[in-house]
């Protein structure tokens, strides 16, 4: 189907919504004038209706001006701030045989998009720009990055970005219009209540029972006429999305075209691997030092990421291996990643193999300066005003020191529950050395089987989930003390660094927390191992590596 067609396709289906409404208004209005013969009290009440569910009715019909598109926050990059870029995507604009994007725009998501503000509902072009996300870039190499560059173009040459406002339009219309008639059936079944248990109160007060609160036919009217417009909705999102994901196939069939068979089957691998772990970046590294009111270096908090995809990559091979198989459904904008895939590896042999040619983010004159630039355009305010850390080493450290010093298990509210005190360690060990740590650990979260487990039985339950809370508890302490460290790593997760030999020290926690836990409990042990403000008594310190 031409761009033409899906065009006019587009304005059929945005059409179909002024003739539904236009026929509603009719019914209404042939309801209205058979009113005429009825009682006057019978047809100032059907008027009266009648108005009430025109009004949404027209509302949704003079919604007529087209969503204003805006593009998404990030860097502009100028042709002259970067040639190398520029002469890449007029490269394969020329090769796909389509207008260049007028501006392109460096964005934090792990995607890249094209947009264009079309005239007169899409049936003529407009200015068009391109987003590439850093993260893209960063986790590409060249072919693929190419291959990403020729499927977008591949939505220019079809002409489905002129289609985008024209949809959307018609989406915001119907999606008003039943939200309208959703928010006057609530009100109705809110008004029928309130009336109704007003009657009841007044039963009450005379002495009689009150009657069961029913409001199952209020607002009847308006959820039927929602109802009306939902159905044309999921018609006119399923004749609209069907289209969306021919149009994804058709724009892969273009990017193997251009950039080859094997580049673009390789990125479309890649991109959700490259989505999962730029989620995990993000929440394990980059924001790793928000609870201390800390960011990374300058540019870092982005530019990190290559770091650890490089550590990661025997993780990230794995993953690629398996292919994302989400639950299909006939809403969706996009096909399965897997087919998508698939179509493509069956296309001939065009003898292009994927050879890389050097990393995409190579194509930018100044990686680390466009990843310090994106910081600002993108970033909250509140966190620009965050300290800088001096390294990641530091930014770890800032932030475990941060969550530990404000920590909360389910063993600290048992112990409260249980002392009716604030949790302390020390009041921990005293209620430990006084036999009744197993008393305390019934009000821990337990299962059903725990909780009906009597003597060893129930001991052994409960023994392992208390050795983990306990131990993190008393590095927990060590922290707050300042007694110990974090050793960074983008390969693995961080571990804890306490002060001593390393060689014993996971072996002493270790010893300490078991013997603390015994059937026949020692506290002497840990209390060794800790400062003396924590012990309660005894003095020591202790060391550990203990994976977080």
């Amino acid at each position: 189907m031409s761009s033409t067609l899906r065009a006019v396709r587009a304005l059929i289906l945005l059409a179909g919504f002024q003739l539904l409404s236009l026929v509603l208004l009719g019914v209404l209005a042939a309801v209205d004038w058979a009113a005429v013969y009825a009682p006057s009290s019978v047809t100032s009440k059907v008027w009266l209706v009648s108005v009430v569910l025109a009004v949404p009715v027209i509302r949704g019909m003079f919604m007529l001006r087209l969503p204003k598109l805006e593009e998404p926050p990030g860097v502009p990059l100028t042709e002259e701030a970067e040639p190398r870029l520029w002469a890449v995507v007029r490269e394969l604009a020329e090769a796909a045989g389509t207008r260049a994007p007028d501006a392109i725009v460096l964005t934090a998501d792990v995607n890249a998009s094209v947009m264009e503000h079309p005239r007169l509902g899409g049936l003529l072009p407009g200015r068009r720009s391109l987003s590439i996300g850093l993260p893209l870039l960063t986790g590409l190499s060249e072919a693929q990055f190419r291959s990403v560059l020729a499927h977008e173009y591949g939505h220019y040459v079809g002409g489905d970005t002129r289609l985008g406002p024209v949809v959307a339009r018609g989406r915001r219309q119907i999606q008003r219009t039943i939200a309208h008639f959703h928010e006057k059936a609530d009100k109705k079944v809110a008004q029928e209540r309130a009336e109704q248990e007003k009657k009841s109160a007044r039963r009450v007060a005379k002495g009689k029972k009150a009657k069961e609160i029913d409001t199952t036919g209020a607002g009847a009217t308006y959820r039927a006429m929602a109802k009306i417009y939902t159905w044309y909705g999921k018609f006119f999102l399923r004749a609209s999305l069907s289209t969306g994901r021919g149009q994804e196939f058709a724009a892969d069939r273009n990017a193997a075209r251009l950039a080859g068979r094997d580049a673009t089957a390789s990125a479309l691998r890649e991109i959700p691997v490259l989505a999962n772990a730029y989620d995990f970046y993000l929440e394990r590294y980059a924001t790793l030092g928000l609870d201390a009111r800390t960011m990374p270096p300058q540019g870092a908090f982005f530019g990190g990421f290559g770091d650890m995809l490089s550590a990661r990559e025997l993780q990230l091979a794995e993953m690629r291996a398996e292919l994302p198989e989400p639950e299909r459904s006939p809403y969706d904008s996009h096909p399965p990643i897997a087919e998508r895939v698939h179509a493509v590896e069956s296309l001939p042999d065009d003898g292009r193999a994927d050879d890389g040619r050097g990393a995409a983010l190579d194509i930018l004159g100044d990686a680390r300066g466009v990843a310090a630039a994106l910081e600002p355009a993108v970033l909250a305010d509140e966190l620009l005003g965050f300290r800088r850390a001096a390294d990641w080493s530091d930014v770890l450290n800032s932030g475990m020191t941060a969550r530990l010093s404000e920590l909360d298990t389910p063993l600290h509210r048992a112990l409260a529950f249980y002392t009716k005190e604030a949790p302390t360690l020390p009041a921990l060990l005293q209620v430990i050395d006084e036999g009744r740590l197993w008393q305390l650990a019934r009000r821990l979260p337990l299962s059903d089987e725990a909780s009906a487990a009597q003597g060893r039985a129930f001991r052994e339950f409960v023994r392992s989930p208390l050795e983990g809370l306990l131990r993190t508890w008393v590095i927990s302490e060590l922290s707050n003390q300042g007694l110990l460290n974090w050793e960074f790593s983008w390969s693995e997760s961080a571990t804890v660094v306490l002060p001593g030999d390393p060689e014993t020290a996971a072996d002493a926690l270790d010893a300490a927390v078991a013997a603390a836990l015994a059937d026949l409990p020692d506290t002497a042990p840990l209390r060794a191992l800790l400062p003396p403000t924590s012990a309660g008594n005894g003095t020591g310190t202790g060391t550990d590596i203990e994976s977080v």
